[in-house]
């Protein structure tokens, strides 16, 4: 597995991180605890190091599952989790005040069964909390030795600048793939200019950029809370799916591959956090690292995807309010 390093941090990671958030959280009913952390164990033996995870994935127990099945590995492997949601639960409402964040980060601890975390993200930037609070708290921390790196989601450029000031920050994970690339105007050339690496969560567009989804989801499925997921935006948007298969299907290679090696293309300090429950998906991810995109088959991809129009929120008003812009 190649490796890449996370803007100007000199955190080292595999090219392609694992989004542990779907081993028990995403489509309703999870795997099985031991199913999920043979999963964990097959993709360290493939090269992945790097892990994602949050106490709301549960909540709680999405780290708890990481935390055992990642623990023979610790040293070998780059765990990051996540604080700012109150009670653990997005649709509670935010909580970033310091105490929160410490209290939070000791019970992360526990869960994952480790002394250090060593990117320790802000989930949601809090209107309520100063972020230069938050980015001192996290500094705090580290000088501590219980956060190794500090890092933001979904955060908008002018917050990145204001908490980069006070606590260098390593990376920003939000939402970046074909299915949706408005981090390209302002947030992407901004990390450039600060040396902040860039995760991006949804990379396969929530599993829609591999084809597999072309219907109505199953009534357990989280994503029927999305607006690009109901029925007719499922429908509508397949036309994007359909001119990605299209370009793969001549490069001999799945639509999935072709999602994350051009995003991999994009930036030599983009690691993107795919998910999945399944082996065979997980090769199939691994496989993309080894797609090469020359600068015309970028340029033919974007000619022939930006003209699509996508149809759908992609959030519900009750989680993009808690988008910073």
């Amino acid at each position: 597995m190649q490796k890449r390093t996370l803007g100007s941090s000199g955190l080292e990671v595999s090219a392609l991180g694992f989004g542990c958030m779907g081993l028990n959280f995403l489509d309703g009913k999870g795997m099985e605890k031991k199913e999920a952390m043979k999963l964990l164990h097959q993709a360290v033996e493939r090269g992945i190091t790097f892990f994602d995870t949050a106490e709301a994935y549960g909540p709680y127990t999405n780290e708890e599952i990481v935390g055992e099945g990642l623990q023979p590995y610790r040293k070998d492997v780059v765990i990051a989790t996540k604080f700012g949601c109150k009670d653990a639960r997005p649709a509670s409402g935010l909580d970033s005040r310091p105490e929160t964040i410490r209290a939070v980060m000791e019970a992360s601890l526990k869960r994952l069964k480790t002394d250090y975390i060593d990117l320790l993200y802000q989930h949601r930037v809090d209107p309520n909390v100063p972020i230069e609070d938050v980015a001192g708290t996290v500094k705090d921390l580290i000088q501590e030795g219980k956060v190794k790196y500090f890092g933001l989601s979904e955060a908008g450029a002018q917050t990145i600048r204001r908490a980069h000031s006070v606590q260098p920050v390593t990376a920003l994970q939000s939402e970046y793939s074909l299915f949706w690339r408005e981090p390209e105007q302002e947030i992407i050339p901004t990390l450039q200019e600060l040396g902040i690496g860039f995760v991006p969560f949804s990379p396969l567009g929530k599993g829609f950029l591999t084809g597999m989804i072309r219907t109505k989801l199953a009534d357990i499925d989280r994503r029927n809370i999305l607006p690009r997921f109901t029925e007719e935006n499922i429908k509508a948007n397949q036309v994007l799916v359909e001119t990605i298969s299209e370009i793969a299907r001549q490069k001999n290679i799945t639509a999935g591959q072709l999602a994350l090696g051009w995003l991999l293309a994009q930036k030599p300090w983009i690691v993107p956090i795919p998910g999945t429950t399944k082996l065979h998906r997980l090769e199939e991810n691994i496989g993309s690292t080894n797609v090469i995109l020359t600068a015309d088959d970028l340029a033919d991809i974007d000619a022939k995807v930006s003209g699509i129009t996508l149809a759908g929120d992609r959030y519900p008003q009750f989680l993009e309010q808690q988008i910073d812009k």
